[in-house]
């Protein structure tokens, strides 16, 4: 496997963890904060750290063969710790009770840890292996034990996390859920990766040669895991975000006809002043709606009721169910009083506070645009309008 395999995963997940950094530094104090931010830097350096290149530069800066692997092996067992732990702040409780079993997992993965360390220096591994040293030295004395130890506690924690996230996905709905799923699809995974490896390990010790368990497919298998297990702990927080933003994109282009039509009131005069490009889409959708608004007003002296009503009665005979119906009629209202207001801009002010308080909710607006774009009942009081206002301007004395 290239590098890039494993340095691309690590800049993505260090790019998440300074997206965090502004959280952390806020809600420093916050345990689930602290912990998300733990999970995505053991978890890129994990990646880091076992890059080929990575892994020569840190055995030849240090000068021990394959200090790197113990590295490697501390890091990936501080990152199981970490998930299992942000898992337990995730899903809360009682919090005496969450700190007593995050302290335990804490300190069984500080005593793993220690364990490594130990068995390493005991151990004699003089030969630099950068990709296979898990069968490599599968039958040495110590370094044997390391790696099975290293394996195991990777397993337990698959195993722990796995049965965590699957009865907690089947308490609770949404967007959570979705992510649950998504942790026990990424754990299955990593409980996979640490199979194969233990597996062609096990080969060693009957005397075989299974090492493209552990050299071709384990590493292929931990990728798509950190993908998956990243994306999971992600989905609850973006997904919502994501749907809103979606939802806000989508009603500022159907509000689109109906903006611009009231817009053609007075071609001269923008609805709303320009806003930076770098605005988001709430803002743009608000800014559209405030628009519509003041379109509204500008054309209220006549909008008419007489019309509405009419359309509203075309519309129902053309076989539109009651809603859609009044939707035409507002946009048929609103078509016939721009072209009026555009031929007599100084009509004076009438009380059509019933008129306008029809378009309070976006659902109605997002119809009457709908209506303003696809309706011929519109087009027919477009054009009617367009006829009255002729006819008044040629009975107009000079």
């Amino acid at each position: 496997m290239g590098a890039s395999t494993y340095y691309i995963p690590a800049l993505a997940l260090w790019a998440g963890l300074a997206s965090k950094l502004p959280d952390l530094v806020r809600s420093w104090r916050d345990p689930l904060v602290r912990w998300v931010c733990w999970v995505i830097f053991l978890g890129g350096a994990g990646f880091a750290f076992a890059a080929p290149p990575t892994v020569a530069a840190v055995n030849r800066t240090s000068g021990i063969p394959n200090l790197a692997a113990l590295l490697v092996y501390a890091v990936v067992s501080a990152y199981s710790a970490s998930c299992l732990v942000l898992i337990l702040h995730w899903r809360g409780g009682p919090a005496g009770h969450v700190r007593r079993l995050a302290r335990r997992w804490q300190i069984g993965y500080a005593v793993v840890i220690a364990l490594l360390i130990l068995l390493f220096v005991l151990g004699d591994a003089p030969v630099e292996r950068r990709t296979d040293l898990d069968t490599h030295y599968a039958t040495s004395p110590w370094i044997g034990q390391m790696i099975v130890l290293y394996l195991l506690g990777h397993m337990t924690a698959a195993i722990a996390t796995t049965v965590l996230c699957w009865r907690w996905a089947i308490q609770v709905h949404g967007w959570l859920r979705a992510g649950l799923w998504l942790l026990v699809a990424g754990w299955l995974l990593n409980l996979s990766f640490s199979t194969l490896k233990l597996t062609a390990v096990m080969a060693r010790w009957a005397g075989r040669d299974w090492d493209v368990l552990s050299t071709v497919l384990a590493p292929g298998l931990v990728g798509l895991a950190a993908t998956v297990a990243t994306v999971g702990f992600t989905l609850p927080l973006y997904g919502p975000r994501l749907v809103a933003l979606w939802r806000a994109v989508v009603s500022w282009r159907r509000l689109g006809p109906l903006w611009r039509e009231l817009a053609g009131a007075s071609p001269g005069t923008p609805l709303a002043a320009p806003i930076p490009w770098y605005s988001s889409c709430a803002v743009r959708l608000t800014r559209r709606e405030a628009g519509i608004q003041d379109g509204l007003n500008l054309v209220r002296p006549h909008l008419d009721d007489q019309v509405r009503t009419h359309a509203q009665s075309l519309a129902r005979a053309a076989g539109h169910t009651e809603e859609d119906a009044f939707r035409i009629g507002l946009a048929a209202m609103i078509a016939a009083a721009v072209r009026s207001h555009r031929a007599d801009a100084s009509a004076a002010p009438v009380d059509v506070a019933q008129n306008t308080a029809s378009f309070a909710s976006r659902a109605t607006l997002v119809g009457v645009a709908r209506a303003l774009r696809t309706s011929p009942v519109v087009v027919a009081a477009r054009a009617a309008a367009g006829v009255r206002t002729a006819a008044d301007d040629e009975r107009t004395p000079l």
